[in-house]
């Protein structure tokens, strides 16, 4: 496990990768540091092989993340990245397009930009004293960091009635309307999130790449997913990995995956 300055906390659990939110003192709100250290790490991770999966997940038990600390702005803390690669990162991790998978795992209350992080994330474990919420409106902004999007994770109607009252949702409600994947106890949701990722891991990242692009699309853009099924099916079915796949099957042995 590392600590790092940029408040985050990150740790290694055999392939997986966990990011730790670590300002439980400030409902771990994001810093500038902290949406930098998120875009580096993000970037290593698809960089590293042995990585096949990410958690993302907070300090404490009162909150995943209440969005961006507009005090520390406000004092003049910058947004800016050190590099372009860290920012476009940041970037595809907040909209789902990271290669690596992510599971969510919400110990506590997410709202504004701490919803719109999670809404970058394949899966969400949830506590069951978590709430959600898109509260901008109320502040008379609206949720311009990707929280426009909740509509391509749950009904049309709940996701303007999420947006325009601006009212959390209960986890229980989450896990209703599918933006939950499963709610625990609140010292549960880590080691929930470990084994969806830790089953995720097992599989082929080329495969796994694949799935999380398609799917996508699949909701916001059918006409690219229908270009990037073509594209996908040339590179997965020639893979090392699905000659491995077969392989593996015929012998009745666990696959050795190479990401190629």
């Amino acid at each position: 496990m590392t600590a790092a300055s940029d408040g985050l906390v990150r740790e290694r659990r055999g392939q997986v990768l966990i990011l730790r939110l670590d300002r439980p003192e400030a409902r771990n709100a994001l810093t500038g540091e902290m949406m930098r250290g998120l875009g580096s790490s993000a970037v290593a991770a698809e960089k590293d092989p042995d990585i096949r999966a990410v958690i993302l997940t907070g300090s404490g038990d009162r909150a995943f993340c209440s969005g961006m600390d507009l005090r520390a702005f406000a004092a003049g803390g910058a947004v800016g990245f050190d590099s372009e690669e860290d920012a476009d990162g940041y970037r595809r991790l907040t909209t789902g397009e990271l290669t690596v998978p992510v599971v969510g795992a919400a110990n506590g209350t997410a709202v504004g930009g701490g919803l719109e992080l999670l809404l970058g994330c394949d899966l969400i474990v949830a506590s069951g004293d978590a709430k959600f919420g898109l509260p901008e409106v109320k502040r008379g902004l609206f949720p311009g960091g990707g929280g426009t999007t909740i509509g391509t994770r749950i009904p049309i109607g709940a996701a303007l009635e999420m947006t325009l009252t601006g009212d959390p949702i209960s986890a229980a409600r989450g896990y209703e309307l599918g933006l939950v994947n499963a709610v625990v106890a609140p010292d549960e949701v880590l080691d929930t999130a470990l084994g969806y990722a830790e089953r995720i891991a097992a599989n082929a990242p080329l495969g796994l790449a694949a799935c999380k692009d398609l799917v996508r699309l699949s909701v916001s853009d059918p006409a690219l997913a229908a270009t990037r099924l073509k594209e996908w099916q040339s590179t997965v079915f020639s893979s090392a990995d699905a000659k491995e796949g077969a392989a593996a099957f015929v012998e009745k042995r666990a696959p050795v995956w190479q990401g190629r």
